[in-house]
Parts: structure tokens; C-alpha cells; sequence
């Protein structure tokens, strides 16, 4: 078994005895010497005692837990969980020093955030390196977005370089940071603070071990920050989960308006037209929230809303002209708008999951684009009213 491996929990062997005369057995477990895992990784202060803490590295004043590097199914599920944007807000550790493998006083010291599935990833990466991990309080929030929100921090590292006593712990004076890390961190002011100089790793974990084993020298590719199809695509469920509500009180008030007509309100139009209503809905929103992010560096445009009405006005036109026979004029032109409308602003929303976008830039094109966008929203419920006079 690798030495990043958690042990085993065997189950505990047992000495035969008599029955007790109330018919309850007496054998009890053998007693052993070494002590168990469960012993070992006890709860400690300040620590949750996850699963994935399976022993203790002592250290002077102080016991470190350590960490296995292969991920569980529990991990795993946990990971499509945050995918989804189920408990983002919840899936966090607790701040502070991890040991994986059997780190020494010369192993190198990796800082993190203390979202979980950052750390998951991170330990998985240094699969048989000896490290320690450092991580700290960035409320729950990845490295990349807690470097802009202001949570990975100087102040924060220094503070917890200083809670985990690292110059006691370790011989040299280097702090390992994720380069994504490098817009809320000023290094001089760390290494004024505590001592301690930062290095900036590659920006994806999976190349840490690669970097280390070269001296901490990273390749041209390892600084290079890709934001492939692959990385927009499985970003792409959490817009649509953020949404639901949006989308359930629009399907609700799509069905209502939909049966408004020459009748008053007639059940048979708000299922045909509010029907129809909530299946172009859908059609822009996963327009704007999938087909735009994978299209992304393909759509004209700089700004995601612009972008978003773009692939929207397509699949509108698209829709008008295949039931250009079943459509009034008023419907196609509300259809269209709504589509294009629609599909802007749902691919303004990917602007907090991309790498093309800074915060004044989403600031500015919002300030920009909502106004316009709900002037169009406006028109084409207009048009669509008018349809069903």
C-alpha cells in the first residue's frame, strides 16, 4: 500500500467465549499494540474529522493530520454535486496545515483554498510526493475567485503561516501559491510579514509534480491559462441549476399570460400558447446558458451579451422559419426577440465562470446590457400579446 494511501479499518478479531447464561456473547476484541487507524485520526481542535484524514504527523507543539491522495466515491459524487451547484456555499474544510505522504522540514509547502473540491483535486495531484498543504480561509470559494473577491489573500496567509508555525516546521522559507492565486496576493508583503517568499506554481495542479521534481521551474505551458471546451462545457450545469427559480416562475406566468385573449382567458390557449411560449423559453435559455459557452471563442463580439444575442437571433430565425406556417407576424417577431433576448442574458451570466472577463468588465457591460435587454424583453411580450388578439 503507497505511502498517500489512508489504512486500512480492518475489522477487529475476536476471542472465543462462553454464552452468558442471558444468552448475550462475551467474546470481545483482541487487544493490540499498534494502535488503530481510528485512535490515530481522532477529531482534533480546529480540524472536522473527514474521511479523508487518515493519520497524525507530529510535529513540535503540534500534530498534523494527514491525507490520503485517492479520492473516494463519496469524493467523487461530491464533485458532481459542486458541478451542479448543489451546497457550493457548505463544501468546505476547515483552514490550516495537512500533511500528504511523510513530509519532512525540506518538503515543499503548496497553499491552497480551503474549498473542498480545490483541496480534492490538489491531494489527488501529488499522488506519492511528500508535502505539506497549507490552506487557508477563503470562505468556501475556489482559488481563481477568492484571488478577485479578496478572501486568498496576504493577510490570510500570513496569518495562517503564523497559526501553523511553519518556520518551526520547516528548513526553508518558499510558499508554493497556485499562479491563479498571484491577483490577491502582493509577495513582498507576505515575505515582509512572515518571512516567507512566494513562488507561483503552474496554473493546474495536475502539473505541481512535474514543477517540483524540476526545481520548482515551470514550463512555458504551465504558465498558459486554457479555457478549453472541455473546461467551459462542464461549467455550464451550474448556470442552469443558479436558474431554476427564474425558470419556474417563468413557466408558471408564460402558461398564465398564454391563455389572455379575445376570451379573456381561455385554458385551451394558455396550454397552446403558453406552451409554445415556454418551449422557446427553454430554447433560449439553453442557447444562451450551453450553446454560447461552447461556442464562445467562435461567436462575433467581445462582450457575452452581445455574444448571446448573436447565437439566440440564430436559433430564433432558425425557429420562425420552420413554423413560419403555424406563426403570425406578430408571434415570429416576438419570437425572435424573445430568443435573442433571452439568450443574452443567460450568456452574461457565464461571464463569472469564464477566463476571458475581468470585474470591471463585467461591471460595465451589465450597466450596459440589462437596460437593453429588458427594453426588448418589453416589445417582444408586446408583440406576443397582440398575437392573440
Amino acid at each position: 500500500m503507497s505511502k498517500n494511501d489512508c489504512c486500512p479499518q480492518p475489522e477487529p478479531e475476536t476471542s472465543c467465549c462462553p454464552t452468558n447464561k442471558d444468552g448475550t456473547e462475551c467474546c470481545t476484541p483482541v487487544q493490540s499494540s499498534e494502535p488503530s487507524c481510528a485512535e490515530v485520526a481522532d477529531d482534533r481542535p480546529g480540524y472536522k474529522l473527514w474521511p479523508f484524514v487518515c493519520d497524525w504527523t507530529t510535529a513540535p507543539g503540534q500534530q498534523i493530520p494527514k491525507v490520503a491522495t485517492r479520492l473516494t466515491a463519496t469524493d467523487i459524487a461530491g464533485r458532481w454535486q459542486m458541478r451542479w451547484g448543489f451546497g457550493r456555499t457548505r463544501y468546505s474544510i476547515a483552514p490550516g496545515l495537512y500533511a500528504i505522504g511523510t513530509p519532512s522540514g525540506d518538503s515543499p509547502v503548496l497553499v491552497t483554498a480551503n474549498y473542498k473540491m480545490t483541496f480534492d483535486i490538489l491531494r489527488r495531484d501529488m499522488y506519492g510526493h511528500d508535502a505539506w498543504i497549507l490552506v487557508i480561509d477563503t470562505k468556501g470559494i475556489n482559488v481563481w475567485c477568492a484571488a478577485g473577491k479578496g478572501t486568498f489573500s496576504t493577510d490570510e496567509i500570513v496569518r495562517q503561516v503564523e497559526r501553523a508555525k511553519l518556520q518551526d516546521l520547516v528548513n526553508h522559507r518558499t510558499l508554493i501559491l497556485p499562479q491563479l492565486g498571484a491577483p490577491g496576493v502582493a509577495a513582498h508583503e507576505v515575505a515582509k510579514a512572515c518571512g516567507f517568499k512566494v513562488l507561483y506554481g503552474p496554473v493546474r495542479s495536475s502539473d505541481l509534480p512535474e514543477f517540483i521534481d524540476k526545481g520548482n521551474k515551470a514550463s512555458p505551458q504551465m504558465r498558459r491559462v486554457t479555457f478549453g471546451l472541455v473546461d467551459r462545457l462542464v461549467l455550464t450545469p451550474v448556470e442552469l441549476v443558479h436558474m431554476w427559480k427564474h425558470i419556474l416562475y417563468s413557466i408558471v406566468a408564460l402558461f398564465l399570460v398564454g391563455g389572455i385573449g379575445p376570451e379573456i382567458f381561455s385554458l385551451s390557449a394558455a396550454w397552446s400558447r403558453g406552451g409554445a411560449a415556454v418551449a422557446a423559453g427553454m430554447m433560449a435559455l439553453l442557447t444562451g446558458a450551453v450553446v454560447t459557452p461552447l461556442l464562445l471563442p467562435w461567436v462575433p463580439g467581445r462582450a457575452f451579451a452581445k455574444k448571446g444575442a448573436i447565437t439566440g437571433l440564430a436559433i430564433g430565425l432558425a425557429a420562425s422559419l420552420i413554423f413560419a406556417d403555424t406563426l403570425g407576424w406578430l408571434n415570429t417577431v416576438a419570437l425572435i426577440i424573445a430568443t435573442a433576448t433571452i439568450s443574452s442574458w443567460c450568456a452574461m451570466h457565464f461571464t463569472g465562470s469564464s477566463t476571458f472577463t475581468s470585474p470591471s468588465g463585467v461591471e460595465k457591460e451589465m450597466r450596459q446590457a440589462i437596460p437593453a435587454q429588458a427594453a426588448a424583453l418589453l416589445v417582444g411580450a408586446l408583440c406576443w400579446l397582440a398575437g392573440a388578439f
